[in-house]
C-alpha cells in the first residue's frame, strides 16, 4: 500500500473531517481517537512509515492534546507541531479561515476560499 508523503495527525474524527474539508493536497490524515499508549504510537509509526514522511501534529490545546503531542514528539522528533490558539481550545472549534492559515503556513495546500474568513 502506498502512502502520501505528508501526514497530519489529529485527535478526533471531527478534527479529521474539518481538516479534510479545508485541504487541497495529497495528505494522509490520521485520527488517533485521543491519547495513546507508547505501544500504539510505535505501531502507528511503523504502520504508516512515519519516520520517512513529513509529519504534522495538529491536536487540541487541552490536557489530552498536550499529552498526545508529547507522546508523538517522543517517537517522531522530526514532526512539525501546528498549534491552534488557546482561545479556540480545539481544532474542531477553530474558525475555518484560522485553521486554513495554520495549514497554509506549513506549506499544506488549502482551498483558497477558506482564507477569506467567510462566515461558517
Amino acid at each position: 500500500m502506498e502512502y502520501e508523503e505528508k501526514v497530519i495527525i489529529v485527535e478526533g474524527r471531527s478534527d479529521l473531517k474539518k481538516v479534510k474539508r479545508i485541504i487541497n493536497d495529497d495528505v494522509l490524515i490520521i485520527c488517533t481517537n485521543g491519547t495513546m499508549g507508547i505501544t500504539k504510537v510505535e505501531e502507528l509509526v511503523d504502520q504508516y512509515m512515519l519516520d520517512d514522511k513529513d509529519v504534522f501534529i495538529l491536536v487540541d490545546e487541552d490536557d489530552s492534546g498536550h499529552k498526545l503531542r508529547k507522546q508523538l514528539i517522543m517517537e517522531l522528533p522530526h514532526a512539525v507541531n501546528l498549534y491552534v490558539d488557546r482561545s479556540y481550545r480545539e481544532v474542531e472549534t477553530t474558525p475555518d479561515h484560522v485553521l486554513a492559515s495554520i495549514l497554509a503556513s506549513a506549506n499544506i495546500e488549502i482551498y483558497p476560499e477558506f482564507l477569506k474568513g467567510r462566515i461558517e
